[in-house]
């Protein structure tokens, strides 16, 4: 029995939510999004509160229900508050600033990285060596910030690169005399 899946999903007030059959909608102060549950599961929307339900008993189905009842919690949460990452750039002259509907990222290349912003996302350079995602989509967020580190991901000895706020980089010692 998954803990997660047996749990409501309280739908607050200003967001409405319908169902149409496999398909969730959810609309919010911030925006819109949808979600197609898979055909292991079935949804309820019962006086305020949307319960997820297993279809059947298989180790799929289990595997399904506390992942999709999330997975409703997510679109609820991200139409109300939103949802935000936050990366650290450290090192000499790496930067990163925004200009227009690109993200120009300066870290130690021969050329700039230009990372064109994608469509729902907003980036915000508040430093020239912090980045601020944000977005309704945590799927979206937590992508476009995964795709930014990997342009440069931290190093283990100087710990020079793009890194998640609050990320721990293990640190390597260098080479001995």
């Amino acid at each position: 029995m998954s803990k997660i899946g047996k749990l409501p999903v309280a739908i607050p007030s200003g967001v409405t939510a319908t169902l149409e059959g496999q398909t969730v909608k959810v609309k919010g102060p911030k925006g819109a999004l949808q979600l197609t549950l898979v055909e292991e599961i079935g949804a309820d929307i019962e006086g305020g509160e949307l319960k997820v339900s297993m279809r059947g008993e298989t180790q799929r189905h289990r595997a399904m229900w506390g992942m999709s009842r999330t997975l409703v919690s997510n679109l609820i949460e991200g139409v109300t508050k939103g949802f935000e990452k936050k990366l650290e750039i450290t090192g000499v002259g790496y930067k990163a600033a925004v200009q227009g509907k690109n993200l120009n990222l300066s870290l130690g290349y021969s050329h700039d990285v230009v990372y064109p912003i994608p469509e729902g996302i907003q980036i915000v350079t508040p430093k020239p060596t912090e980045v601020l995602i944000s977005g309704i989509d945590r799927q979206k967020v937590g992508q476009v910030a995964a795709e930014i580190r990997e342009f440069r991901g931290p190093e283990p000895y100087k710990g020079k690169g793009v890194k998640y706020a609050g990320e721990f980089i293990f640190r390597k010692e260098g080479k001995k005399k």
